[in-house]
């Protein structure tokens, strides 16, 4: 070496992270020889020769080359060793050299640094204490032990049992570690792994015995518990904490998991969090009592159930020879089980009543079971057991069962039951059958509020040939929600066949409606040019009436006041139409954007027609059959009702309702506007001649829209003693009065008022 190797004030230790790629990494400390430099990878020490050394003898250090680069994230650690040894020895008056002396003292040196780094390391007391005795007890003092420290702070031996820990919060007390670790137990204690292949059944029954025991929450923690036998948590445990899953691998014929005791014993006050179950290998369906968790007698309680799957029956509440009422249930996950949730009663003094429940996903999957009927929750009981389940309220359950389209069902309640008062809101429904409930027994007080559907409005209660009450109420709220809050009827025609009006012989009318075309001819500008009393291409049937050739039926409504409004219908699917006017009755034609807005379906504007269209025809399968509507604070006047836009459609009915703030005028037989009246009625004033004895006199009477063959009377405003008075329609538009002497002599009636009444056919 050209200058001797000089050993600064450097730690002898330094570390890097690997990153997959670097091979080169530096050490600032100088070593003696390359067998001087410790390389550790992660706590692994590395043989030398397995890596390249450069740098000995080097005062600032070397660094060392791997052959392959360490892994991201290896703790790559360079640590001098130099041995402590001494090899030289100075003889009595021999020649001593100052490069050997320098080496020996640098070894020293660097000796002592790699002692000071290890100590550093250590337990130890603080410089500024003096007198504490820290050296171990005796091996045969201080075995089966707990090493600690006395009061004085010097270190000694506890027996086992006698350690206390303190919580370090004022007002705590001490209390043993045996205490502290009792209390909560876990099923890991009692050899329980989690691995998802051992067989962890008889540690986790040991473990729900020791709760039971010691009155105890048993925490199974994060892992998947397999287990081949059934298992019980008995009554008398305080609770159970799940963050893992067990996973039941068993025979059929059993429960996976009961919780609580059963006959009459009464369950309260439990925590329940977490519950987790899942069948190894998925049920067929065939037995009632492949369960995966059985509830027993709870009361007072809260039970979480994060997921229940692969079992014929998901979840089961039980009263037994008591009761299970007055608890909460958090629903996860209930996966293809043909029950999701069993509320079920055993005995004729049990009963199973006042619970909630909040959330639940109740699914099954396209390949599960696919021939065999599904239900999410059930209501049932043992023959001869209690039958009045009442009281029991769900938030918020989504059902996808999947059986929209196929030849089976599903349902997201099945009742088969007398209960009570079960109430169910925000259901949201999802492939299930069009119905949201079966009931089958005396079930009464039901209320299902669905919120969505993909079944789309048409969601109902089956009841059952044994069904002996008609118990339950819809509230489908899905495209729905306006029209269910515009309650107050505005003006309904529940038969079009029976308020159709033949006009004449090509003209068809309805009462209380407006005929409106989509190809009017001229230059129409107000109302009274767009709505008709009659027009062709209504043709009626036995049930109704179709309309075709671009026709439309529609009530005219003042919308200043109300702009809200719903229209119900029965027909064949027809397109919505809206027709819009201004504060003098006069169209709006120029379509601008937010116009007519509608639930379910964009407006679309047609130019021709003038008039805003549906974007759809307003089917089941479309989500479109309630129909609310709004009109902008322009529209003064609307015309709401259905039009023929691509094809033809049969109506039978129709109702427009709004908002029940409001009750807006309807537009119909009025003088300017003759449209929806059957009868119309008109007055003249009319001074007769004398009339001689078995003599006639006549008077014409405009009526607009008379026509041959409409019944039509006449009648007088003075006394008309001996006279007759006929009435005929001789002409369109013309209604001719006769008034006819009948008595023995001639007479002269005052001057009055002739009035004429025609009625369409």
């Amino acid at each position: 070496m050209a200058e001797h190797i000089r050993i600064g004030d450097v730690a002898p230790r330094v570390q890097y992270v690997g990153d997959g790629a670097r091979t080169a990494f530096p050490f600032p400390f100088p070593i003696f020889d390359a067998e001087d430099l410790e390389l550790r990878l992660d706590s692994l020490v590395q043989p030398s020769g397995t890596y390249a050394v450069e740098g000995m003898g080097d005062s600032t250090g070397g660094s060392v080359t791997l052959p392959t680069p360490p892994a991201a994230g290896v703790i790559v650690t360079l640590r001098r060793r130099v041995r402590v040894e001494r090899n030289s020895d100075f003889q009595d008056n021999g020649l001593l050299r100052a490069r050997t002396l320098n080496d020996e003292l640098d070894r020293i040196v660097a000796a002592l640094q790699e002692n000071r780094d290890d100590i550093g390391d250590t337990l130890r007391q603080d410089p500024s204490e003096v007198g504490a005795r820290l050296v171990l007890p005796l091996r045969a003092v201080r075995a089966n032990r707990l090493l600690g420290f006395d009061s004085n702070g010097n270190a000694t031996v506890f027996p086992r049992d006698s350690g206390l820990l303190t919580s370090p919060f004022p007002g705590a007390v001490p209390r043993t570690v045996e205490d502290k670790l009792a209390e909560r137990l876990s099923a890991r204690d009692f050899g329980a792994k989690g691995d998802g292949a051992s067989d962890d059944g008889p540690a986790l029954q040991a473990a729900m015995n020791a709760a039971a025991a010691a009155g105890k929450v048993l925490l199974i923690g994060e892992g998947s518990f397999r287990t081949l036998q059934p298992l019980t948590l008995p009554g008398a445990a305080a609770g159970l904490l799940m963050r893992g899953r067990i996973v039941y691998a068993g025979s059929g014929g059993h429960p996976a998991l009961t919780i609580g005791d059963g006959g009459a014993a009464r369950n309260a006050n439990k925590v329940l969090s977490g519950l987790t179950v899942a069948r190894a290998t998925q049920s067929d369906w065939s037995s009632e009592v492949d369960i995966g968790i059985l509830l027993r007698n709870l009361d007072a309680s809260v039970v979480e159930i994060r997921e229940a799957t692969g079992f014929t029956i998901g979840v089961r509440t039980l009263g037994d020879e008591r009761g299970f009422e007055d608890t909460t249930l958090i629903l996860g996950r209930i996966l293809n089980n043909r029950i999701g949730l069993d509320v079920h009663a055993a005995t004729a003094a049990a009963w199973n009543t006042s619970v909630r429940y909040y959330g639940g996903h109740f699914a099954v999957g396209s390949t599960v079971n696919t021939t065999l009927d599904r239900f999410g929750i059930r209501f049932s009981a043992a023959p001869g057991a209690y039958v009045a389940h009442n009281r029991h309220l769900f938030d918020g359950p989504n059902f996808e069962l999947n059986a929209e389209g196929r030849p089976i069902a599903g349902i997201p309640f099945l009742c088969e039951v007398n209960s009570r008062a079960i109430i169910a809101r925000a259901v949201r429904m999802e492939g299930c059958s069009p119905c949201v409930a079966r009931h089958t027994a005396g079930a009464q007080d039901h209320l299902y509020e669905v919120a969505w559907a993909s079944q789309g409005y048409a969601v109902e209660i089956e009841h059952a040939a044994t069904a002996t009450r008609l118990g339950g109420t819809v509230r489908a709220m899905h495209q729905a929600g306006p029209h269910l809050h515009a309650m107050r009827p505005v003006v309904e025609v529940p038969s079009l066949r029976a308020a159709a009006i033949r006009w004449n012989v090509s003209e068809t009318g309805f009462e209380k409606m407006a005929c409106l075309s989509s190809n009017v001819t001229g230059s129409p500008v107000s109302v009274r040019d767009f709505c008709f009393p009659a027009l062709d291409s209504f043709n009626l049937t036995n049930r109704g009436v179709v309309l075709t050739g671009g026709r439309a039926l529609g009530f005219l409504v003042r919308t200043t006041g109300c702009k809200d409004f719903a229209l119900a219908w029965e027909g064949d699917a027809p397109r919505l139409m809206v027709m819009c006017f201004d504060a003098a009755g006069n169209i709006l034609a120029n379509g601008a954007a937010g116009q007519v807005l509608a639930s379910g379906q964009s407006m679309q504007w047609n130019p021709a027609a003038r008039w805003w269209q549906g974007s759809a025809d307003m089917t089941d399968s479309t989500l479109t059959r309630l129909q609310a509507v709004r009109v902008h604070a322009d529209v003064h006047y609307a015309v709401i009702g259905v039009a023929r836009i691509d094809h033809d459609y049969e109506m039978r009915a129709m109702r427009l309702l709004c908002d029940p703030r409001h009750a807006p005028s309807v537009l119909y037989n009025l003088p300017d506007i003759r449209i929806g009246t059957r009868e119309l009625v008109v007055e003249q004033s009319w001074d007769p001649p004398s009339v001689a004895a078995g003599a006639s006199t006549q008077v014409n009477v405009p009526v607009t829209g008379a026509r041959p063959g409409d019944f039509v009377q006449a009648a007088y405003s003075r006394s008309t003693s001996g006279f007759v008075f006929l009435a005929q329609i001789g002409a369109e538009d013309m209604v001719t009065v006769t008034a006819w002497n009948r008595s023995n002599g001639p007479l002269d009636l005052d001057p009055g008022i002739v009035r004429v009444r025609v009625v369409k056919a």
